[in-house]
């Protein structure tokens, strides 16, 4: 018999928050960590513990037993408590690509304050594996997966796998959709198969006899993985002794109590087998279909808006503008901005974002959201000011002295057009002038805003609507003196602005002149009483709210689109199950209020009011079988046939120079154990789908495998899903609503979970969520993108992007400044690639700028940008210099350079002193 070793690694998984309230399990961490210290200082046999792969376990023992930070840095240093490479163990699939990187970015630097980092990428638990890990772990010098779910292993007696998404073995190979590849290590026997070792000779032959064989089945080597630890498991501080019991009884079997850098290199050495090769996304395919977890996505749907919310504040807008702001002289807010992020990421386990905690978790996390929040939009307000003043707005001198200049700022990556808001201090009276309250009052009532228009630098009239909102109170926080209180005559003005350079801004004033708009007033998109039309497309609303979308590039009209359903949910938080045998309620037919709600020059919108009416919850039955812990899949309830109210207000809105038709949803949920979609047949013939995912578009298939049993083939989205053949396509955007199905429907029909109400936590006991039925007033935010074939290509993906990111918009002062008019921090191009960020590094002051290809065919890069911002460098997920040196210019001062299939490229622009 071949010698073999038992791996023994102690951790815990830890996680921060989930059956019981984050306090509660924090009071159990601190309790663990003390008795880990007091274990490795009494016995020096107790080797190591690895803990979880997540720094903010470090945070959060310190915050409560900060007198032992020099003990715990001593046991890190040594080697014995190991550490990062993560802040916190994340859902990937319910995180942005940005908030991903952070992660790994803020967990690196985080432990090597410590000492050194586990390079290991560490998944023990995430719901599903993102298909771009093994090209961001590459980057990140972390060769190497260890997780726990999406990928079915087979056993060692199949020498090939039966799909891509099986493995002869616990180990093999996976591939990125780039071609990047990491071995991976699967817990075939899950991460707790060495938990609690017998020390009692008797019961370890017994439990020894299991596991050996049990590893043995899927290891493709004689080293065998045992991991000592689960989810909130005490510290075994016996192992030592339990490890002598199994040497006495297998001298066959070396026990070493080991760790993952040791294991993984013991595996390497040991390699002799061919490995299974597993590609992209690993989300449990060839499975059932019951126990993916995919419907977290829809749990408490409120948290991901929220979360989208806050991640595209941070990384669209925040760190945008501060490295614009930066670029003129103003200090960078790393600290400002990594305590936002790290708020945010607070939020960001798997058992936090995915909603399928206890109710307490989930209200904490809406104070965390908000937390994080209200940092960003400081950061954005001093970003947008400094910005603001930096550009060139003398042009507005020729309107006089009450001018009032605004920029625009278009914080994307790509052009944009669209309709934004603004609240102008027309003017102000301070408190410290001396006036009377009275006087002060008055003067701002008095005041005349009329004969004003809203104009661009080179003086044409641009179509606005004004609204006087009256007397305002406001207040300056100098950096040097108390706050300033004033009152202020205050006007909302909305426009269109037109043309926004991509990464940059663009300069407009109201002020006091007969400019007349260049060509006359323009035609109303409003072309009759249901519908709406520009250059691009056309929007017809029947008789029951369902929407005709016309693409007039292609001539190909979408019918039938945003039909409501609604069905019974007699699930959980982790997962939906549809009562047997019942039919989905829908809008289809119902008789909807129609009317047109806007018609200016730069929009237009109709209201489409169904009154409709819905069963009030499930029956009795649902009751027991959730008080008796029955398997969601078993489950026999039925919805009661009592009704409640189900009003919903749509607002369709169409802009003069959009290509999305823009959908706004409210409602008040009155229901309970439902769920509410919105539909969207395409009506094209295709036997894929692609779904907006982390630094890719993913290709998915629209019917399952044939091992799939559950109805239901709900995925994972980030900005969209869409559907399309080689000519015509259907782009559905979103903000914040992560789950949707391709229906096998024969019409390929996109549904998009809007609300998920249920009673329950689920999983392993009987937790009552009464907050998960999300009672009370919602609103959903969606937009449809038709496009030729190639959505990457055609630009509709784009527009996808575009729509998850609010406008930025600053009022200033006429001056003069460094920055022009009408311009942008870095221009660039190239077909099918995605900008992702810009933010300015730690390490040397550069501008990070990162995009990821969204097709698998290569494509090229052009960057150009101003004089202030040379040489250029290739940079990784980390921020560091790849190449240690700069990559050569264009004649010009631009970059020109090739992006590979499904490529994440970073670049770094030093900025000369």
């Amino acid at each position: 018999m071949e010698r073999r070793t038992a791996h023994i690694i102690s951790h815990t998984h830890w996680d921060r928050e989930w059956y019981l309230p984050y306090e509660k399990h924090h009071v159990r961490l601190i309790r663990l960590m003390d008795t880990l210290m007091d274990t490795l200082e009494r016995d020096e046999e107790y080797r190591s513990f690895f803990l979880d792969g997540q720094t903010i376990i470090l945070e959060d023992y310190l915050q409560v037993r900060p007198d032992r930070r020099e003990r715990l840095e001593k046991w890190i240093r040594e080697g014995r408590i190991h550490i990062g490479p993560w802040y916190i163990l994340q859902d990937a699939f319910l995180t942005s690509g940005e908030a991903n990187l952070r992660n790994l970015l803020i967990g690196h630097r985080d432990a090597a304050r410590y000492g050194t980092v586990s390079k290991v990428g560490y998944f023990p638990d995430t719901f599903g594996n993102i298909g771009q890990a093994p090209q961001i772990l590459k980057q990140a010098g972390i060769d190497n997966a260890v997780f726990g779910r999406g990928v079915k292993p087979t056993g060692f007696n199949n020498t090939v796998a039966d799909s891509e998404y099986e493995s002869s073995f616990s180990e093999l190979i996976w591939e990125g959709p780039d071609g990047s590849r990491v071995l991976g290590i699967l817990f075939a026997n899950w991460y707790s198969n060495g938990n609690e070792v017998p020390a009692d000779e008797a019961e370890a032959k017994a439990y020894w006899d299991r596991k050996l064989a049990d590893a043995e089945k899927y290891a493709s080597t004689s080293q065998l993985l045992y991991m000592n630890g689960c989810d909130h498991q005490p510290i075994q501080t016996d192992l030592p002794e339990a490890m002598r019991v199994a040497r006495k009884l297998y001298p066959n079997t070396d026990f070493v109590h080991s760790n993952f850098a040791d294991y993984l290199d013991a595996v390497k050495r040991s390699l002799g087998r061919s490995l299974s090769v597993v590609k992209g996304e690993l989300r449990s395919q060839r499975t059932d279909g019951w126990s993916t977890l995919v419907n977290t996505a829809s749990a408490r749907v409120y948290l991901k808006q929220m979360n989208q919310r806050g991640q595209t504040l941070l990384e669209k807008v925040a760190e945008p503008l501060a490295a614009i702001a930066h670029g003129v002289g103003e200090s960078y807010p790393h600290h400002l901005l990594t305590y936002a992020w790290k708020t945010l990421m607070q939020n960001h386990p798997h058992d936090s974002i995915c909603g399928c905690s206890v109710d307490e978790v989930h209200r904490e996390m809406v104070t965390r959201f908000e937390k994080s929040k209200h940092v960003a939009e400081s950061v954005i307000d001093d970003s947008k000011r400094a910005a603001a003043d930096a550009v060139d707005a003398s042009a507005f001198e020729r309107f006089g002295a009450e001018a009032l200049p605004l920029v625009v700022f278009n914080t994307t990556g790509w052009e944009r057009s669209g309709t934004v808001e603004i609240e102008l201090d027309v003017e102000r009276i301070y408190y410290r002038d001396g006036l009377p309250p009275e006087e002060m009052t008055r003067r701002m009532k008095e005041l005349d805003l009329g004969g004003r228009t809203l104009v661009d630098a080179e003086g044409n009239a641009v179509a606005c609507k004004v609204e006087d909102l009256g007397l305002q109170f406001g207040y300056d926080l100098p950096d040097d003196k108390f706050r300033q209180a004033y009152w202020t005559r205050r006007a909302k003005l909305t426009f269109e602005a037109a043309g926004v350079p991509a990464l940059g801004w663009k300069a407009y004033a109201w002020a006091k002149t007969e400019a007349p708009a260049a060509s006359g007033p323009a035609p109303s998109l409003v072309k009759g009483a249901r519908t709406l039309e520009n250059e691009r497309l056309r929007v017809e609303v029947a008789d029951d709210g369902t929407l005709a979308v016309t693409d007039k590039a292609t001539g190909r009209t979408f019918r039938d689109l945003l039909i409501y359903e609604d069905t019974g949910d007699i699930g959980n938080e982790y997962m939906y199950k549809q009562p047997n045998g019942e039919t989905p309620l829908t809008t289809r037919g119902l008789a909807a209020e129609i009317r047109v709600v806007e018609d200016e020059p730069y929009r237009a919108a109709i209201e489409i009011v169904h009154r409709w009416a819905v069963p009030a919850s499930a029956d009795q039955m649902f009751e027991i079988e959730k008080q008796e812990a029955v398997y969601f899949p078993e489950r026999k309830a039925q919805r009661v046939r009592e009704t409640v109210p189900l009003t919903i207000r749509t607002v369709v809105s169409l802009e003069r120079g959009g290509r999305g038709v823009g959908v706004r949803a409210e409602f008040d949920n009155r229901a309970k154990d439902h769920r509410l979609r919105a539909l969207f047949p395409t009506d094209l013939k295709t036997s894929v789908h692609r779904a907006d995912s982390i630094f890719e578009v993913a290709v998915r298939d629209n019917e399952p495998a044939a091992e799939w049993k559950n109805p239901s083939n709900a995925q994972h989205q980030q900005a969209f899903v869409d559907v399309a053949d080689s000519a015509y396509g259907l782009a559905i955007a979103n903000r914040g609503l992560n789950e949707y199905e391709v229906l096998r429907d024969g019409r390929n029909t996109i549904a998009v979970t809007l609300l998920r109400s249920v009673a329950e936590l689920g999983d392993w006991g009987v937790f009552p969520t009464p907050e998960a039925q999300c009672l009370g007033e919602q609103s959903v935010e969606l937009e449809i993108v038709p496009h030729r074939g190639d959505g990457a290509v055609d630009g509709a993906y784009a527009e996808a992007y575009r729509f998850q990111v609010p406008w930025t918009v600053a009022q200033t002062g006429v001056h003069g400044g460094k920055l022009a008019p009408v311009g942008a921090a870095f221009e660039w191009e190239g077909e099918g690639l995605a900008f992702s960020s810009l933010k300015i590094g730690e390490e040397d002051g550069s501008a990070m700028l990162r995009w990821y290809n969204l097709r698998p065919q290569a494509s090229k890069l052009r960057l150009g940008g101003p004089e202030s911002y040379q040489p250029f460098y290739r940079s990784d997920v980390l921020e560091r210099n790849v190449d240690g040196g700069a990559m050569g210019a264009d004649a010009d001062g631009s970059l020109s350079l090739p992006v590979g299939p499904c490529e994440i490229l970073t670049l770094g622009v030093v900025a000369m002193k």
